[in-house]
């Protein structure tokens, strides 16, 4: 999450979202398949809340570095 949060402060508005979104794609897995003993932070609400909450943001952000001007 930070790296794109660093390559979106350097001016690249459509490689930042994309790895944030990979960020977000990557917790959406961890939430789901690691068991309730080891998820730690990840666990906010219900499993199945919490993986459709990362990925809704996941796909937005997606669709956001899509639609962003190439500069």
């Amino acid at each position: 999450m930070a790296a794109g949060i660093v390559v979106v402060a350097a001016a690249y508005f459509k490689r930042g979202p994309a790895l944030i979104a990979g960020a977000l794609l990557l917790g959406a897995v961890f939430r789901a398949f690691l068991p309730p003993e080891r998820v730690g932070m990840l666990a906010v609400r219900r499993r199945w809340i919490d993986v459709a909450t990362l990925v809704t943001l996941a796909v937005l952000l997606i669709v956001l570095a899509w639609v962003a001007p190439q500069l």
